[in-house]
């Protein structure tokens, strides 16, 4: 008898591990499957009056092949390159709005600066006073297309933050199901290696959107907690994430964790790794950078030729009007906590001191904090208005307490806004309210290269005489008040010349070339109505513009290459943080799928094992059975 049972036995196990065998034949492309062995032992033995005899085998359990360590490196790394590679296709997608060569900005700008020129030599050519506007309405096009197709990606990327946070929420939900499950089955003495290949994968899928953190929970369940330590799934119980709008800023999300009714904040770095902490960062810092800058570029210019424009006089003799559509004032967006109704707002007071940055204005028991939120830097002020980067912060209604804030962002909407102001080319200020006259007794090499209005001076048009001394020096005759003192104190005062050196008195500046002689002398003084027409000294100021150091030192015709360099850096960065994560992440996971994975030429080798192994048994039962079989037959007769 116990021949049939030890054949029984060995048969019967022998088809359970071919049953495993095929099980992982049948699940090789199954994602998150893990490699099943069967645990065999010796079923024991039993005593006879000759000696001990063996009682066969028997299945202990059914484990998966598992190691903890490599599956959380996997996870967490993969996490990390899911970030960096999110991070790093939204970023290629904003390399597109910016293209360089024809179709490029910088050539826009370019163009429009510098068709001026032909207006320097024929100030009343009415075609080109045409290409002039035409050339400034195609910067402010293309800059209005560039915040355009910056607004698309914006919403298409805040669309994406959203459907990613409602996946981190079904997944929760799932491992919160499955979690129950494998709870219920605490009472087996057998481990359900499925059900833990499905909460592994849930959880990989998981930190594939989030970072997160597991702990062990309840008889093989998984706590599983983000954004450092809120937890998102405890047990069979699921807690949210939920994607809202700054209200502050409409253009930024930020991620609050729900449970219980209760939201609470969670910070971007908090995120840490997952789809969603590499879209966020595009949303909140890449993409609001790009805006910035691209604002700083239609605001600072607009404001520099607005102002050089109306330094200027038209054909009809009549100053000159803004160039562009003044940009509004950048109104402040009160907290939803402040207590008080006050109101605040920005305008430019220098174009070449803007930061491309966002603000916030904080209300003090003693003043006002006025900080740039790109770096933190804080200008504490004792009362607004205040000048701070090239902005003035000013009170447009009182009624603000001490604990408000206040948003400001200067650059928002600035390229979406831009429109050119000319609609006619006799409204074209090129002429300048200022003329200059050389002496016909000069007899140096000195010319006059270009005069025209740097500044609004009340003494602008006041006649000045400046005459040339023997050493190389000028004095100066009929300046107002206001004008740098003399550089050398005479007798008599004079300043330092330097051939092609801009000489600025009385809110005008006069570039002269050659070398002058002793007694050479020019007056400068107001521009006569009959030469208005034949002016170009404001089409030179207007030209000058572009090597004028605008962009924390860089000429405004190279303003675009700040936000070029930006853009390059970041893409750059992200590409190899993209290559690299990718590389550890690809690597990790190959570690793990060497000790979880199923490889088929191994399991064709233990089919082949096991199906001898089966074999044998069969015969071996069936020897057993003919022999007692036979026994009976003898102990019958």
């Amino acid at each position: 008898m116990s021949s049939l049972n030890i054949a029984t036995r060995a048969l019967n196990t022998n088809l359970a591990a071919l049953q495993v065998i095929g099980h992982n034949i049948a699940n090789v492309n199954t994602p998150g499957y893990s490699r099943q062995n069967v645990v065999l032992s010796s079923a024991g033995y039993q005593f006879t009056g000759g000696g001990y005899f063996g009682k066969g085998v028997e299945m202990t359990t059914v484990e998966r092949a598992h190691n903890e360590y490599l599956t959380r490196e996997a996870r967490q790394t993969g996490s990390v390159a899911a970030s960096d590679a999110a991070r790093l296709a939204r970023l290629e997608q904003l390399e597109t709005v910016f293209p360089t060569g024809e179709k490029g900005l910088g050539v826009a700008l370019n163009d429009m600066l510098n068709s001026w020129t032909d207006l320097t030599s024929a100030p009343g050519n009415s075609t080109a006073r045409l290409v002039v506007i035409a050339r400034a309405d195609e910067f402010a096009s293309r800059l209005r297309d560039s915040a355009g197709q910056l607004d698309l990606l914006r919403n298409s990327t805040q669309q994406q933050v959203k459907s990613i946070t409602d996946d981190i929420n079904r997944l929760a939900q799932d491992l919160a199901k499955v979690n129950q499950r494998i709870v219920e089955t605490a009472g087996t003495a057998h481990t359900p290696n499925d059900l833990f290949d499905q909460r592994d994968q849930l959880l990989a899928e998981l930190s594939g959107r989030v970072q997160i953190t597991t702990v062990p929970g309840e008889a093989g369940a998984v706590n599983v907690f983000v954004g450092g330590s809120q937890p998102l799934v405890l047990g069979s119980q699921a807690a949210k994430l939920a994607a809202q709008t700054d209200p502050m800023d409409n253009s930024r999300i930020s991620i609050n964790f729900v449970q219980g009714g209760v939201s609470s904040p969670l910070a971007d770095s908090a995120l840490a790794g997952g789809q969603l902490a590499g879209v966020v960062r595009f949303l909140n810092d890449d993409l609001a950078a790009a805006t910035n800058q691209l604002g700083r570029i239609a605001l600072a210019t607009a404001s520099l030729m607005n102002e050089q424009h109306a330094l200027g006089m038209d054909l009809n003799g009549n100053p000159g009007q803004n160039f562009f559509v003044p940009p509004a004032a950048a109104k402040g967006i009160a907290s939803p906590a402040n207590g008080g109704t006050g109101q605040m707002s920005a305008v430019v007071s220098d174009p070449q001191a803007l930061i491309a940055s966002d603000y916030e204005v904080r209300v003090e028991a003693g003043g006002f904090s006025i900080v740039r939120l790109s770096d933190g830097n804080t200008t504490s002020v004792g009362a607004l208005p205040a000048d701070v980067d090239g902005l003035t912060f000013q009170v447009d209604a009182a009624g603000a307490v001490a604990g408000d804030r206040f948003r400001i962002r200067p650059f928002e909407s600035a390229a979406r806004n831009l429109k050119v102001a000319i609609d006619a080319p006799e409204q074209l200020a090129v002429a300048s309210p200022v003329m200059v006259t050389p002496a016909t007794t000069n007899s140096g090499s000195l010319s006059v290269e270009s005069l025209f209005a740097v500044e609004n001076s009340a003494n602008l048009t006041d006649p000045v005489t400046i005459t040339f001394n023997a050493d190389g020096s000028f004095s100066a005759t009929g300046l107002g008040p206001g004008n740098p003192p003399p550089d050398n104190p005479g007798p008599p005062p004079s300043y330092n010349f330097k051939p092609g050196e801009p000489i600025v008195l009385n809110g005008w500046s006069m570039t002269l070339r050659g070398n002058p002689t002793a007694g050479d002398s020019f007056s400068i003084g107001a521009s006569p109505s009959n030469a208005i027409a034949q002016s170009a000294g404001n089409a030179n100021g207007m030209l000058a513009l572009r090597d004028l150091a605008t962009f924390d030192g860089v000429p405004l015709s190279d303003g675009y290459v700040s936000l070029f360099s930006d853009l390059g850096t970041r893409v750059q960065g992200a590409q190899f943080a993209a290559d690299f994560s990718a590389g550890v992440a690809t690597a990790a996971e190959q570690a793990r799928a060497n000790v979880a994975g199923v490889n088929l030429d191994e399991e064709a080798a233990r089919l082949l094992q096991f199906q001898q192994a089966y074999q044998a048994s069969a015969k071996f039962l069936q020897i057993a059975q003919s022999t007692f079989d036979s026994l009976l037959q003898t102990v019958g007769r």
